[in-house]
């Protein structure tokens, strides 16, 4: 009895191991994208805010924080949904339906991409975007930085806080369906499916 609570030690000890193993590479992982998308990001908005005129440059803010809210929205939906319903469409062969399973089961990991990598990330580079934005109208203008930049802080403020209230309504009343679309994406834009879809296609032209 006692070497077999010895072993039943020895194996929860290297379990316990693995996990935290798992979890430093998931938390370097999240550092890593993080920083490559802050970067990437931050370089190309500041480049186009800084070349186009001021309402090409407004419609990408919007667009920074559009993007910020929709991966809030999947981040929020996929922690929120049952796994049984995506599994129910899969045995149909519904399309999107594996990838949806998918998400579902990684959900901390989709959850902790969509909300603390992607949404933070857009909402520092929003913020950048908006201070930027200010002091470009504000020159433009004759204007005071000071007063342009609280505005614009404001305005960006609003945008964000008041899409993510409008995307947590939907969340709460459609999650599985955006996991499903999300999961249709996922597999209209996998190589492997967009080439055997092709090819059926092709049958089909020739039948």
């Amino acid at each position: 009895m006692k070497e077999s609570d010895d072993y039943l030690s020895k194996e929860k000890k290297v379990q316990n191991k693995r996990e935290k193993k798992n979890s430093n590479k998931w938390i370097l992982y999240v550092f890593i994208i993080t920083f490559i998308l802050s970067i990437s990001f931050g370089s190309v908005s500041n480049l186009l805010i800084d070349k186009l005129n001021v309402v090409i440059a407004c419609i990408i803010l919007i667009i920074i924080i559009l993007i910020g809210i929709v991966f809030d929205m999947i981040g929020m939906s996929v922690v929120t949904c049952n796994e049984a319903t995506f599994h129910a469409k899969a045995s149909k062969k519904q399309k999107g339906a594996k990838e949806a399973v998918k998400l579902v089961k990684y959900a901390d990991k989709v959850s902790s991409v969509c909300n603390d990598v992607v949404g933070d990330v857009c909402g520092v580079i929003s913020g950048a975007v908006g201070a930027m934005l200010a002091i470009k109208i504000a020159n433009l203008l004759n204007l005071n930085i000071a007063i342009v930049s609280l505005i614009f802080g404001a305005i960006v403020a609003s945008l964000t806080v008041g899409g993510k209230a409008i995307e947590k309504a939907i969340t709460i009343k459609h999650a599985e369906e955006v996991i499903y679309n999300v999961g249709k994406i996922l597999y209209y834009i996998n190589p492997r499916n967009i080439k055997i879809n092709s090819k059926v296609k092709e049958r089909n032209k020739k039948l």
